[in-house]
This record gives C-alpha cells, structure tokens and sequence, in this order.
C-alpha cells in the first residue's frame, strides 16, 4: 500500500531499521542530559544545518509540534500584537490561537490564486511584534514563494516574520535568511513518524527573545535558548524523534537536490491532472500551487469513487481538509514518497479514468 496522505505522511523504509537500532543501541532509556543525549542533539542540529542550507548563526530549537510553536512566538515574541496572512485553516488557526493570547493580534485572508498586494497589507510595522505567514499551507495546497516572502522581509520594519514551514520544511531549499522565525513538524517532508517539532530561530528573534525575557511560561523561549547553548532542552524530550532524525539527515541528499527532485515531479503531476483525468487541481494559479501538496478537485460522488478505487488498487489517497474534505483530494509529494509511488498514481488514473 502507498499512502499520499499529506500527514502524517509516509515514512522512509529505512525507519524500520533505525527504530530497531534505537532500541538496540540504548536510545529508548538514555538519559536526557546525558552526554550520549546531548552529543546527539549536538550533531543532529550540526546535520540539520549543513542538509538543510540553515544559516550557521541561526539558532535551532526541538518542540513537541508545530502547533506548540504558536504558544510559544505568542508569549515569547509577542508583547503587543501580531499580523496574520492565510488562505487555509491551519494558517487561519495559527491567527485565532494568537488572537485568545493577544486579543489586538490582527488578521488578512486571501484566496487561494492571488498573492497579497504587500504594499497596501494593513499593519503598522513599528507597532507590530510579528508578522506571520504559512509558506505551504496544507489544507488548500497552496504555496507563498520566495520573491514574496524576500518582498514581504523588506517591508517588514521593526517587525519579525514568522514562517510556518510544516510541509515544506525539509522538501523546500527555503531561503531562510529572509525570515526570522520557521517551524513545522517531521510528520511529513522529513518521513519521520509524528512528535517532534524544529523551530529555527535568525539571530534578531534571539535578541528579541532577550529582550522580551518571557519567564512565565514553561516552554519559555529564553529558557529553550539557554538550555540549547549546553544542546539540552528545558523537558525531557523526544530523544527517539531526535535520533531518528538524525539517521534520515545522515543518509539523505543535500537539500538542492531533494527540492528539485520533488519539484519535477510536482510538475509533472500537475501537467497530468490539468489533462488526463475527470479531476482538476483546485489552485488555478500555477504561480499559488504547492510543489509538495498536490490538491485535486471533483464532485463529491466521483472524490468517493476514486478513493475507494485506489485502495482496492494500494493507493491511499488523503482526503480534502476542513470544507473541501468532500470535494477534494490532496497528494503528499514529499521526500519519502517513491517514485514508484507516483508512477503507480498515474497509471491508476490512466487506467481507471482515460482522459
């Protein structure tokens, strides 16, 4: 069975074999301040950097989830208020949930083919702490690109910009000197199973971090920033993630090549569904497409039938999220994927629904 559920999302094969050498190996019951922890936290951020093309004065942080990273910009990096861009749920949620932290925080949202007129985005940038945006938005398979996010760094102030990166961090080569803050998730472009979360911080989040000095709150970020400095963390962490982790970045290409592995074939999915078959991606905009979430759009009826038709044929398709959960479907182009994987895709539509 291949799955393309868009997360969590496949594993690579060679998970198995890690998960059976943690164990061997001692991981699963080793000290979380031990050295043996804190070597490997040590090279995994040292692997994570070089793979990933992470400046080196860029500051990288372990949390339980992408989703936790909301608390911790909103109590850490957000005295006032922060600003937020979406067009899907998860981007709208990130804003809803700084919102009930930081009730002036204020929101924009687009459509899903067109990009923001940054120069006309209403927030005062003396007057705003962050700046938030979803570089990849999951549920829409919608992607911002990187003249924008440099457009929008540029027009930024005194403000951060804050990324949320959870499906593309790992599958992109993001530019990440032109923001301050990106997280995401290892539950999908790392194929990795879910439970851990890197939060990567530019040297201005850290001093605005210093300067904030949140201490009242656990996941603190100037407690996570002095516990990192020994590569340490203020909880006990997910020692298994991290290890894990960091036998997929000892064994995978540099990023360049994973990123233009995944959008070749980002296009070719795309050239295919615009011809071949009864569905049409839903993001019309080629320039607002995801590389690594293809959306497909049809009836009702005809999503049910195709779905239940490629698991008979070993294909687990991911449902449409939130209100397009009935009228779409959604293809995880991630690293882990094989290629087998999106051959045996298009032969299944060529076969079963012939253009």
């Amino acid at each position: 069975m291949y799955t393309f559920n868009p997360g969590p999302s496949a594993v690579y094969p060679a998970v198995r074999q890690y998960l059976t050498d943690a164990f061997d190996e001692g991981w699963l019951s080793a000290p979380h301040r031990s050295e043996k922890v804190t070597a490997l936290v040590r090279q995994t951020v040292a692997d994570l950097k070089s793979k990933l093309n992470v400046p080196q004065d860029y500051t990288v942080l372990f949390t339980g989830s992408a989703t936790e990273c909301w608390e911790i910009l909103a109590q850490s990096l957000t005295p006032r208020r922060s600003f937020h861009l979406y067009n899907g749920d998860f981007g709208e949620k990130w804003y809803k949930y700084a919102k009930a932290l930081r009730p002036a925080s204020t929101g924009l949202s687009f459509g899903l083919d067109e990009l923001p007129d940054i120069a006309s985005l209403p927030f005062a940038p003396d007057d705003t702490d962050l700046v938030c945006i979803t570089q990849n938005e999951t549920s829409t398979a919608t992607q911002l690109r990187e003249g924008f996010i440099l457009n929008l760094y540029n027009r930024l102030g005194g403000a951060l910009l804050a990324v949320d990166a959870t499906s593309s961090l790992a599958g992109l080569n993001l530019k990440y000197i032109k923001a301050d803050i990106w997280y995401g998730s290892v539950q999908k472009c790392f194929g990795l199973p879910a439970g851990l979360g890197v939060m990567i911080l530019s040297p201005r989040a850290v001093a605005q971090a210093k300067l904030v000095n949140d201490r009242a709150h656990y996941n603190a970020l100037p407690a996570m920033l002095s516990q990192m400095l020994n590569h340490q963390t203020n909880y006990t962490p997910n020692v298994l993630g991290i290890y894990l982790m960091s036998r997929v970045l000892a064994d995978r290409e540099p990023i360049k090549a994973v990123a233009q592995h995944l959008a070749d074939r980002a296009e070719k999915l795309y050239a295919f569904f615009d011809q071949a078959t009864p569905l049409q991606p839903f993001v019309h905009n080629p320039e607002t497409r995801s590389t690594t979430v293809i959306g497909l759009a049809g009836e009702a009826a005809l999503i049910e039938e195709i779905k239940a038709k490629a698991k008979e044929a070993g294909l687990q398709l991911g449902s449409g999220y939130g209100p397009l959960k009935n009228t779409t479907i959604r293809i995880a182009n991630f690293p882990a994927v094989p290629d087998a994987a999106m051959e045996a895709l298009v032969q299944f539509f060529a076969k079963e629904y012939p253009g």
